[in-house]
């Protein structure tokens, strides 16, 4: 029974901190040893998948920006990001000794750190080294983040060769005060000189992320910024909220928290930005992504075909994730793995001939269905009661009666049960991780804190 909606109230009333649910159970419930437990079994779904999709993770940035919540760290020589990517290509090479056959890969992502960093060698010998171990072709989407400031005369032709199809760059805020605020200088010039040399190059697809609720940022400030971003017309734009976790991410300590903007500025300023994105004539994707409405992910998005992982929003219809380098996570519909997150200990593992699984979770009947739940939350803003229980059986009727519990009792305006479906209200859809936090049964079994829920 759905109320009057009132933002203030929803704040006041609510946890101010909750899962991004790029995973359910959320990765602080992976378990220490969980990895290397699901290591046969996921090394036998990855045998039996016609095509996979692999995340690389690359450690390394020439500068460490206060805001980042990855895992990275700064180096000033380029050595060890030579060696490293040794140990990549020594990591695939025991991948493909696991393999009865060589699988097709869907999607292939980049992130970091700053994986425009390597150089044009070590990206043709890591294109080699993967080659050898899983088919690559003409539809395979490959993405790279880039960092417009590691962008060097011969950059952008390896970065074809390597076989990039789509190009992320990191923006932030291009206010001059704000990039001092969080150690991150990035002119707008730049960035769109970038953008046009890779369109001139035969890029087809390019994405900017743009935060709000950073230190010292305003709503001048973010205004400004997201007009910049609309001028340089990315086909993605993804509107991500600052996570502030300095227990997490010791080097946010470098950021003051009272130059942060309270719960109320940081909803209004998601509101505002993503107005702006709205009436330039890009599509609402899920909680933060925007796309043009030619581009594949708004064409997913009307067809039903969104997903969540890791690293957002995403078409991929691939059910196995490959994590590969240090802290990377993978799926397979029986649970998650993640690889050693210390880059020490991961070169150590792949040079001693260990795939380097650490923590992971193996999913339960129960885990499966509120994954369903809460993906579909996140994606599509509702699910279908009779499409849950026709995945799941008579193991759905008590998330079934959940979800009709959660809207009867429901007096802010946030969700209702209508023709069949639990639906979020359009108002409330920047509160979906609110609603999200309902189904999850995980949540009150290790008490944490996350980042901020708007």
């Amino acid at each position: 029974m759905s109320g009057v909606f009132n933002p203030e109230k929803i704040l006041a009333k609510y946890p101010q901190s909750l899962p991004r649910y790029t995973s359910y159970p959320p990765a602080n419930h992976f378990q220490p040893a969980g990895g290397r437990d699901l290591r046969e079994a996921f090394i036998a779904a990855v045998n039996g998948a016609d095509a996979v999709s692999a995340y690389i993770h690359i450690p390394y940035c020439d500068r460490l920006c206060w805001f980042c919540g990855c895992h990275t760290k700064q180096t000033l020589r380029y050595d060890p990001v030579r060696s490293y990517v040794s140990s990549l290509i020594d990591e695939i090479a025991l991948w493909k000794g696991k393999l009865t056959r060589k699988p097709r890969l869907s999607r292939l992502h980049l992130g970091g750190g700053s994986p425009s960093l390597l150089q044009p060698d070590d990206l043709k010998r890591l294109r080699e080294a993967l080659d050898t171990a899983f088919v690559i072709d003409g539809g395979t989407e490959i993405s790279i983040e880039l960092d417009p400031s590691d962008i060097k005369e011969g950059s952008i032709p390896a970065l074809l060769a390597f076989g990039m199809t789509r190009a992320s760059i990191g923006v932030q805020d291009f206010d001059p005060v704000v990039q001092a605020a969080i150690n991150r200088p990035q002119g707008y010039d730049v960035t769109r000189d970038l953008v046009e040399q890779l369109r001139a190059a035969g890029v087809k697809s390019i994405n900017i992320d743009a935060l709000y609720g950073l230190p010292l940022q305003t709503m001048e400030r973010l205004t400004k910024t997201i007009s910049q971003v609309i001028e340089i017309a990315p086909d993605r734009i993804a509107l991500f909220g600052y996570a502030h976790v300095p227990w997490l991410k010791t080097h946010q300590r470098m950021i003051k928290d009272e130059d942060l903007p309270d719960s109320r500025e940081r909803y209004a300023q998601a509101r505002m930005a993503a107005k702006m994105i709205a009436d330039a004539g890009y599509e609402a994707l899920g909680i933060d992504h925007f796309a043009l409405p030619s581009d594949t992910l708004a064409i997913a998005a009307n067809e039903g075909r969104l997903n969540r992982n890791f690293q957002g929003y995403t078409d991929d219809q691939a059910d196995i994730l490959l994590p590969l380098g240090p802290s990377s996570i993978g799926r397979f519909a029986d649970g998650y793995v993640q690889n050693e997150p210390a880059t020490g200990q991961y070169n150590a593992k792949v040079a001693a001939g260990e795939i380097p699984f650490t923590r992971g979770i193996g999913l339960s009947a129960d885990d499966k269905m509120r994954a369903w739940v809460i993906e579909r939350l996140m994606c599509d803003y509702s699910f279908c009661l009779s499409e849950l229980a026709e995945r799941f059986g008579h193991r759905s009727q008590g998330l079934v009666e959940l979800a009709e519990r959660i809207a009867h009792d429901d007096r802010d305006g946030l969700c209702e049960v209508s023709d069949g479906l639990f639906k979020i209200e359009p108002d409330a859809w920047p509160f979906a991780r609110i609603i999200a936090s309902r189904f999850d049964a995980w949540l009150e079994l290790a008490p944490r804190q996350y980042s901020k829920a708007v």
